[in-house]
């Protein structure tokens, strides 16, 4: 069942409301196109095999995939004995912001990477993990960091986090499919269409994309405006986001870039845009987020003001 902050007005709660409808949807969606793909590989019973296999998916993802993603991006967990400083108060500024948030505090990694991103992980508020990078940490003031893990953190208590790791797992299986129906020929009575081998191979992947991105930019709206709301300062996000958007043009992720379904996952879109991956983007444009934000201020309902950090880069 939805839980809304307090403060959130009848409008606000219908417009979430829609919004969670509207992911549930596309999901199902999803799994729909999952099954379509199964019975044109293998009839009846291909299809039920694929929806299966996307129920299997998704146990796997719902239990794993945090630990696979961190592994994944070598995130290294920040500790109560951490000696640098600077990680030392960027722990210290989550877990203030989730005490602000009435959640648990998640457990915090930091990656080694010169782009600046984050994500969160996780299949529920009591077992997620967040994570931001080092080039994050170094480009943006410890205002702009707050901004930033405050929109993880509106992931994890939206439980955008499960959402999203499960449609990137399907996403993934249904290429995988529509692969395996191309080289395997697709169903025998049909004698193996060429034709219908290609739309498959390339329409549901496509598909699958489309969906995948209808889901994930929805929730990064909704994850930008209660981030702006926990941490009482849309500003500090908005100029966060532009930093972002900079800094992710020049530097490449490798990691991501071998793993393209986990791109949904951060705050902006850590692709370079090279290859198919980057014809379509997860993630909302930069500026209409930053306008969004920009339309609110601390007295928004639901905004209360926190506390200025520190300005200017972390040291």
């Amino acid at each position: 069942m939805a839980t809304f902050p307090a403060s959130y007005s009848a409008d606000e709660r219908k417009k979430d409301m829609n919004a969670n409808f509207r992911t549930f949807v596309l999901m199902a969606g999803m799994t729909g196109l999952f099954g379509a793909v199964g019975a044109f590989v293998g009839g009846q019973a291909g299809m039920l095999i694929a929806l299966a296999f996307a129920g299997l998916s998704n146990l796997f993802a719902y239990w794993n995939a945090d630990k696979i993603v961190l592994r994944m991006y070598n995130a290294r967990e920040i500790t109560p004995d951490e000696r640098d400083s600077k990680l030392r108060r960027y722990a210290e500024g989550v877990a203030g912001l989730a005490a602000r948030a009435d959640m648990p505090t998640p457990r915090i990694y930091v990656i080694d990477q010169a782009q600046p991103n984050a994500f969160a992980t996780g299949r529920n508020p009591q077992n997620a993990a967040v994570a931001a990078t080092t080039g994050l940490l170094s480009m943006l003031s410890e205002e702009e960091v707050q901004g930033v893990m405050a929109h993880e953190l509106a992931h994890v208590q939206n439980r955008d986090t499960l959402t999203m790791t499960m449609t990137a797992t399907l996403a993934g299986a249904i290429s995988a499919l529509a692969n395996f129906a191309f080289f395997f020929g697709g169903r025998r009575d049909e004698g193996g269409n060429p034709f219908a081998l290609i739309i498959i191979m390339l329409v549901a992947p496509l598909a699958a994309s489309l969906v995948q991105m209808a889901i994930s930019r929805t929730r990064e709206y909704a994850a930008d405006k209660r981030g702006a709301e926990i941490c009482g300062r849309p500003d500090w996000l908005a100029s966060a986001l532009a930093k972002i958007s900079g800094g992710v043009a020049r530097y490449p992720m490798p990691p991501a870039e071998r793993a393209p379904a986990s791109a949904q996952l951060m705050i902006a879109n850590p692709l370079s845009g090279k290859g198919m991956a980057g014809l379509f983007s997860t993630h909302p444009p930069m500026e209409e987020r930053i306008r969004r934000l920009s339309a609110m201020n601390p007295g928004s309902p639901g905004v209360s003001p926190m506390p200025a950090a520190k300005s200017g880069p972390w040291g």
